[in-house]
């Protein structure tokens, strides 16, 4: 694939091969009139070569993604031999602020895509990065965690069916893929609406920084450029040994009963059906309640809140594995 080789511009400022810059974005001020930017660090070679997004926060209070990228950053992997990197850590800068996932308006910027240039705040938001910055961009990255103290196994996520981004996901070689559609009203939906190919990191939970998660997502990322002949000579990869793990169908599993929340699975483990997961207690040492695996699979997620309520989803298990890896 050939790729064009002049200046970029994004929010009115133009980046010319060989430059680095960092273009601030602000879209609207806290309610105390503080102004608040959004930080769009970009790093292009003078040589030709693909653009590649790498991005987190979107939801603000998953902030391990934010060290990700702040990681890749620091490290200079996000200076390419080739081509251009950009790299947004905060994209939910008010949700940041605040530890929460939504936007002040309540919505949640991963539903509101493709956004509208007069709509909410998170609208807004959208709007204007699929117009400034999607333009721009051949691949991406989007880094997540898991919500509400469930912690996330590694794991890249792609639609079904499309083989570029299957072969992308053997590239970035996370220990977990699953296959996973598209929602509607989703970034990663509008960009492969855009012809972005995207792929979507979860790993962690919320509000936690995680550094066996921040490593293998910033190796996953340095594999990727390395595939695309943009990584520094200086900088090395590794392939794991263990081969990804493809997912073709999972399911929760729920609380059958309120209580106090003993683990006994850790992440990313392979369980028989059967096997005791957890037990559920009372707080006065009368009765436990144990949970059992209804089917064997790997463990993808775990809910590690002491206190759980019935029904709560407390661990993802797959259900179905590809056979096509």
């Amino acid at each position: 694939m050939s790729y064009q080789h002049k200046g970029i511009t994004i929010l009115k400022e133009t980046i010319l091969p060989g430059e680095s810059k960092t273009i601030n974005m602000e879209i609207a001020k806290l309610h105390t009139m503080t102004k608040l930017k959004i930080p769009i660090i970009v790093e292009r070679s003078k040589v030709a070569g693909p653009t590649v997004l790498f991005t987190a926060g979107l939801h603000g209070d998953e902030i391990n993604g934010t060290e990700i990228v702040r990681q890749l950053i620091v490290q200079k992997i996000n200076k390419p031999k080739i081509g251009t990197i950009i790299c947004i850590p905060i994209i939910n800068i008010f949700g940041f602020v605040n530890k929460t996932r939504e936007f002040p308006d309540g919505r949640d910027l991963n539903r509101v895509f493709p956004g509208s240039r007069n709509g909410s705040l998170a609208s807004r938001f959208a709007y204007y990065l699929l117009k400034e910055i999607i333009p721009h961009v051949d691949y991406a990255v989007d880094f997540h965690a898991g919500g509400a103290s469930r912690f996330n196994a590694a794991q890249i996520r792609i639609i079904p069916d499309n083989t570029e981004l299957k072969d992308l996901a053997d590239v970035f070689h996370a220990p977990f893929t699953l296959f996973s559609k598209n929602i509607s009203g989703s970034f990663r939906s509008a960009c492969h609406k855009l012809g972005v190919k995207m792929l979507l990191f979860e790993g962690g939970k919320s509000n936690d920084i995680n550094n066996s998660i921040t490593d293998q997502g910033v190796e996953g990322a340095k594999r990727l450029l390395e595939h695309f002949h943009m990584l520094n000579d200086r900088k090395k990869t590794n392939i794991p040994e263990n081969k990804s793990i493809y997912i073709e169908k999972s399911t929760w599993i729920r609380a059958k009963f309120s209580g106090l929340f003993h683990g006994h699975t850790t992440i990313g483990s392979y369980v028989e059906k059967g096997d005791i997961l957890a037990v559920v207690s009372d707080p006065y040492g009368k009765v436990e309640h144990k949970l059992k695996a209804p089917n064997s699979g790997y463990i993808i997620n775990v809910n590690e809140s002491p206190i759980v309520y019935q029904g709560d989803a407390i661990y993802h298990i797959t259900t179905s594995l590809s056979h096509d890896q």
